[in-house]
């Protein structure tokens, strides 16, 4: 896949120019100083040899099939340049020529035509609006990069060419290869996407990083990069996740679920490692692509100073990790070996004069226990110390079978022992809070690929009824399910539902009541009050005939007022619900991602503290368990401080039927169930109030 962008036999490069400052200078430049093995072309009607290679006027002239074309020419010329590529047998073109979409309509329709082109003959195009791409197996540097990076095991898709060059000179200043550099650009065809499928299948590349503004095809990408991360890791820094200029959402789950979440809900899904610095981005690429997985998250530290020790510590403890005291036998044994000053606890403190040995011997015993799943060891430079050769001494015990990541702290004298330790494949950090920032990102991304496999459940359901519903409301092009038909709905996937009718009376009211007993709920129902509690549109706890038939007259004359236009198509009586915790259950449908579930607390925890948690749908078993303890009020669910704890596998049960439901009726683009009042172990909870919105696909 891909083979002829990434793996071609013959690249022309159209606008090849012998003018040193131009991108088509430093295209061809870079091809032939990177000793590309494959053939060169040079395409410029206006010379007839460049830097000693013959240059022609057209691809086809050199008479030889063209693997990969490189347009570096005007914007209005690129597609004549594309139609020449064709002719010459061009499989891939990447186009670096800006001024297309990014610039405006007229820049789009050039790009729609260009790549109506490419499909139409079944070429594939990157870019437009690229830096190009650089590929060190085969010494292929086809971009206008000043450098060209060592051979290594990360690579990376970027959609900032600007940003690939900021890469490629963090690369060579900390000494780590690169296997591939993709810059995207525009995407106009070839997206990050179709270059997961293929790094995935590079046996070269050992880790991808990706650099992203925007993912369009968001299921696929969800199906991509979860394949692809079952066997290599995905780290992804995604930028411009604000939600400015979003449209006005009706519900809480909406009005919450901003594109970030739904970005983060998508990558904890694929399993793909979040980046939030392009520091980040390439602490955790190093470390994956430099050490093994850690088996769990137990960490020993080794520190030559108190302080640098307590902030790793910290740092372990702050992000979930832990630090685990040593085995006795182990830290007895090393006891015997270490000064009477040095602690053996964890840290474990080798002291400021601490010599290359030591530091061997207190490595070796973290490695030695079986308790013990990843290792960082810190440095800083006193005047006893040996940073270079404690360096090689760490690098000669090292075994493999753990995650060993060095924090050597400072300047100029710990300089070279940095360079000793990527040369050896030991990620190093300037603070330990990176280097257990990376840990972690390890010890998660080890956990995900352990896993057990993904298995959703299915729950008996009443589609007729819902389909019924839906489109009734679509004759009727009403977008708005009010609470009536929306529990009718939920209803039909089993959810509990108290027992009540819509009355369009005082007296239908009354026998609505005395059916199905007091004490009873009213509410209103219009589809143009979303917020019925603000307006006078709720009573609770009515206990008589006397008292419903009072609360529908005032309620009606109420609502009638303060919203004077609303259609009002009675009001809804229902059987109060037994007092229990509530909490919120909700659903988003995002348009790149699809239905996105949600939970929280009610009351105040969503209102003001806004404590929730969100998973894409379809989600197991487990991953509702996680929706549940990924909120802080988690605890208070299962119980605290005396009070007891509510059935917390009930309310697991019912996000799986609200994620079935989700995937069932992609119509339905957004639920509130709120509240959702849950109690404990053996009551069933109960839908009290709930809402919906039609629209999506």
């Amino acid at each position: 896949m891909l083979e002829s962008l990434i793996y071609p036999k013959s690249i022309a490069v159209i606008g090849a120019s012998r003018t040193p400052g131009k991108v088509g200078y430093s295209v061809l430049e870079n091809l032939k100083k990177g000793g590309y093995d494959g053939k060169i072309i040079p395409v410029n009607p206006n010379s007839n040899e460049i830097m000693g290679m013959k240059c022609y006027p057209r691809p086809k002239d050199a008479g030889i099939p063209i693997d990969l074309s490189i347009v570096v020419v005007p914007n209005s010329s690129v597609k004549s340049a594309i139609q020449e590529s064709y002719e010459a047998g061009a499989k891939a073109i990447c186009v670096i020529t800006a001024g297309f979409k990014e610039v405006g309509p007229e820049g789009a329709k050039m790009e729609k035509e260009i790549l109506d082109f490419c499909k139409a003959r079944k070429i594939r195009l990157l870019g437009p609006n690229c830096l190009g791409l650089i590929n060190t197996e085969n010494r292929m540097n086809a971009s206008f990069a000043k450098q060209m990076p060592k051979p290594g095991h990360i690579s990376v898709i970027s959609q900032s060419g600007a940003l690939c060059t900021a890469i490629l000179d963090w690369s060579l200043g900390r000494g780590i290869g690169l296997a591939k550099l993709i810059s995207i650009g525009n995407k106009a065809d070839i997206c990050e996407v179709d270059l997961l499928q293929a790094l995935g299948d590079d046996e070269q590349t050992k880790v991808i990083a990706c650099y992203l503004e925007n993912i369009t095809k968001g299921e696929e990408f969800i199906k991509v990069a979860e394949q692809v991360a079952t066997i290599k890791p995905v780290v992804v820094l995604k930028v411009g996740t604000t939600q400015a200029g979003s449209r006005a959402a009706s519900s809480h789950t909406g009005s919450l679920a901003g594109e970030d979440i739904a970005y983060g809900a998508a990558f904890r899904r694929a399993g793909v490692i979040r980046a939030d610095t392009f520091e980040s981005l390439f602490d955790y690429a190093s470390a994956l692509a430099m050490q093994p997985l850690p088996k769990g998250n137990r960490v020993a530290i080794i520190t030559n100073a108190g302080g640098p020790g307590i902030m790793a510590a910290d740092a372990v403890e702050n992000l979930g990790l832990e630090v685990k005291p040593l085995q006795n036998s182990i830290s007895m044994a090393l006891k015997q070996k270490l000064p009477p000053a040095a602690s053996v606890a964890n840290p474990i403190d080798v002291l400021g004069d601490a010599d290359p040995e030591r530091y061997a011997t207190a490595l070796n015993a973290a490695l030695d226990d079986d308790t013990i799943d990843a290792v960082i060891v810190i440095l800083t430079p006193q005047a006893m110390t040996k940073p270079a050769e404690t360096a090689r001494a760490i690098i000669s015990n090292l075994r493999g079978n753990k995650p060993v990541l060095a924090t050597f702290m400072g300047g100029a004298d710990v300089m070279p022992a940095r360079d000793e330790l990527v040369s050896a494949s030991l990620p190093d950090y300037p603070s330990p809070e990176r280097a257990v920032s990376a840990l972690k990102a390890m010890c998660d991304y080890s956990a995900w690929r352990r896993r057990p496999p993904r298995i959703v459940l299915r729950f008996p359901a009443n589609k007729r009824r819902i389909e019924r519903i839906i489109r009734r409301h679509q004759r009727e092009n009403r977008t708005f399910i009010n609470e009536v038909d929306a529990k009718e709905i939920l209803r039909a996937y089993d959810f509990n539902v108290p027992l009540g009718g819509l009355a369009r009376t005082d007296e239908e009211a009354v026998t609505i009541a005395d059916r199905i007993g007091y004490p009873v709920a009213m509410k209103i129902v219009s589809p143009d009050i979303v917020h019925k509690s603000d307006i006078g549109g709720v009573r609770l706890g009515l206990s008589s005939p006397a008292q419903v038939r009072d609360a529908f007259d005032l309620m009606i004359l109420r609502v009638s007022r303060r919203v004077p236009n609303a259609k009002i198509l009675g009001v809804y009586v229902e059987r109060m619900a037994k007092q229990g915790r509530e909490v919120i259950l909700g659903m988003h449908r995002d348009p790149h991602f699809g239905p996105m579930l949600m939970f929280g607390l009610g009351g105040i925890f969503v209102e003001v503290m806004k404590d929730v948690s969100f998973y894409l749908a379809p989600i197991t078993e487990e991953e509702a368990l996680q929706m549940l303890m990924g909120t802080r009020s988690f605890t208070l669910l299962r119980g605290a401080r005396g009070q007891a704890g509510v059935d917390i596998q009930a309310i697991a049960q019912a996000l799986q039927k609200l994620s079935q439901l989700a995937t069932e009726f992609p119509q339905i683009y957004e639920i509130d169930i709120n509240p959702f009042i849950v109690h404990e172990v053996g009551i069933t909870p109960t839908v009290a109030d709930a809402r919906m919105i039609l629209g999506g696909k």
